[in-house]
């Protein structure tokens, strides 16, 4: 994302703050409050359950995105086919792998008038009333209802012709607004891929096609939940290689299928745990019936045999036994099961680390640094990994994560907003220059909306062009002072962070990012 939103204006948590600061040139001086743009994003996603989860989460965040898109997609996992009886077949799918071959299907893990979407923006209708108590910014539900397409889902990979989801992109992607669209690929492309394909088809041989070539590519932003079909690779790739997709290698969040194992028996297991889910996520109302655990004896299609997460007190061989085809040992009843796609979004969360700025900045999904020889002979990588959990630069972001997202679904069960927990508010600069070798004050101002304590702690981002260590007075107070190392190079800055924690059972976190250039 580096470089791509100049357009856009900086989230700090809604607010850009007044303050003194000493040590510092007239150009520290603060920026005049400018109106919050909140990111465009459209989601599209397949009827996995790991869609279905982290649907929830994203539409508690909602308060935080322009959603100008929710599509139903296919993928190589879920295809819903024409109704005419026309087949499909690609080696390798689930119907012909791991030693079975079951020939052409005509569809594929689609259940019969599938309406996940629908149902959860349904569930959120049901309690805006409260969500909006607590954040007025969250959208009505008639503006999310007016939001959902259907996108190319009869089959696999098909971008041969135009859908409402398709056409839907393609509007977002030509009108006049500058601000780039994050298209959420959390299923597989082939809807994306096909409203890109249309704006060639329709202006290839027009006098504009490269003006608007140029234009679209600087807009689309592909969040690649994987490569669910091969759409992206064989289309979007050769014929629109200025298109970004978004790639985050380095502190990546796991919150995927093996999410607990990713994690190992460190404290955040816990996030995971049956306890935690039951207590923070299950009885939380509407979502929490609809969320995703281990042995809740649901399916998102019936008979599906690689659905075997909704069976309890079984082993991996007894379900087999029964059929299934066990591709990730069963878990306790209750535990998370995924959000696999989640991370697709988390940076674009207005938490104040300032992370949809640029790929290399890091936030709550995690960061891209240099791409290894091996990814780069891959040629694209999936955009996060369970292998790359932890990362030398960003801390252990999980369990802001998880109880942000909990606090969150107790607002949707909570009508008064004083019985509820709401985030710490930072005013603080956006940016700051200093000069090497000085010494400058950083005067954050804190605060609380339900006057809780508040506990705060600086840091050092190590991903702007200087690598070297800065020297805080006192990183627990939200009024310090820095200095700048000797050696720091004029031009060079430094990511330097306040977080912010309040101290409720469920606490709430917030975040403020300073760039610091040297001068």
């Amino acid at each position: 994302m580096k470089g791509i939103l100049t357009n856009l204006k900086v989230l700090t948590i809604g607010l850009v703050a007044v303050f003194s600061l000493t040590n510092c040139t007239s150009q520290n001086s603060l920026k005049e409050k400018e109106e919050v743009q909140k990111p465009r994003v459209v989601v599209t996603c397949d009827p996995e359950l790991d869609d279905n989860n982290s649907l929830i989460r994203f539409l508690l965040f909602s308060t935080d995105f322009d959603v100008e898109g929710l599509i139903y997609a296919s993928s190589r996992f879920h295809w819903k086919g024409d109704g005419q009886g026309t087949t499909q077949y690609i080696p390798e799918r689930e119907y012909s792998s791991n030693g079975r071959d079951l020939g052409p299907q005509t569809s594929w893990r689609w259940a019969e008038g599938e309406r996940f979407i629908d149902d959860l923006v349904e569930a959120y209708e049901s309690v805006y009333q409260n969500l909006k108590v607590h954040n007025p910014n969250y959208p009505t539900p008639e503006e999310l209802k007016s939001k959902i397409y259907l996108g190319n889902v009869e089959f696999e990979g098909d971008i041969s012709y135009d859908t409402p989801g398709s056409d839907r992109i393609k509007e977002i992607l030509l009108d006049d607004d500058p601000r780039p669209v994050f298209i959420q690929v959390w299923g597989g492309p082939s809807t994306a891929s096909r409203a890109l394909k249309s704006i060639e088809d329709e202006y290839k041989e027009s006098p504009e096609w490269e003006s608007i070539k140029e234009k679209v590519s600087a807009k689309a932003k592909f969040c690649l939940s994987g490569q669910q079909d091969l759409s992206y690779q064989e289309y979007v790739q050769p014929n629109w290689p200025q298109v970004e997709s978004i790639m985050l290698n380095a502190g990546v969040t796991s919150l995927g299928y093996g999410a607990k194992r990713a994690v190992g028996g460190t404290k955040d297991t816990i996030y995971f745990s049956s306890a935690w889910t039951l207590e923070n996520i299950k009885s939380k109302g509407v979502f929490g019936e609809h969320y995703r655990v281990w042995g809740d004896g649901r399916q998102m299609a019936p008979g599906d045999f690689t659905d075997y997460f909704g069976e309890k007190g079984y082993t991996a061989d007894e379900l087999r036994e029964k059929g299934y085809w066990v591709w990730t040992p069963p878990q306790p009843e209750g535990n998370f099961i995924s959000e696999g796609d989640t991370p697709m979004f988390l940076n674009l969360i207005g938490n104040g680390l300032r992370a949809y700025e640029g790929q290399e900045y890091g936030g709550w999904a995690g960061r891209r640094k240099e791409l290894t020889e091996e990814e780069k002979a891959a040629g694209f990588t999936a955009p996060y990994a369970m292998s790359r959990v932890k990362d030398e630069v960003l801390p252990d972001f999980l369990p802001a994560i998880q109880n942000n997202f909990a606090a969150r679904l107790n607002w949707s069960v909570t009508t008064e907003y004083e019985n509820a927990n709401h985030e710490p508010v930072i005013e603080a600069p956006l940016e700051m220059t200093a000069a090497a070798g000085s010494t400058i004050k950083l005067n954050a101002n804190v605060s609380d909306p339900d006057n809780d304590y508040v506990s705060t702690n600086w840091m050092q981002f190590k991903v702007g062009s200087y690598k070297g260590d800065v020297s805080f007075a006192n990183v627990t107070e939200a009024t310090t002072s820095v200095t700048i190392p000797s050696d720091a190079n004029s031009g060079g800055t430094i990511h330097l962070i306040l977080t912010a924690t309040d101290n409720q059972e469920v606490p709430m976190t917030s975040y403020h990012r300073i760039i610091l250039t040297i001068n």
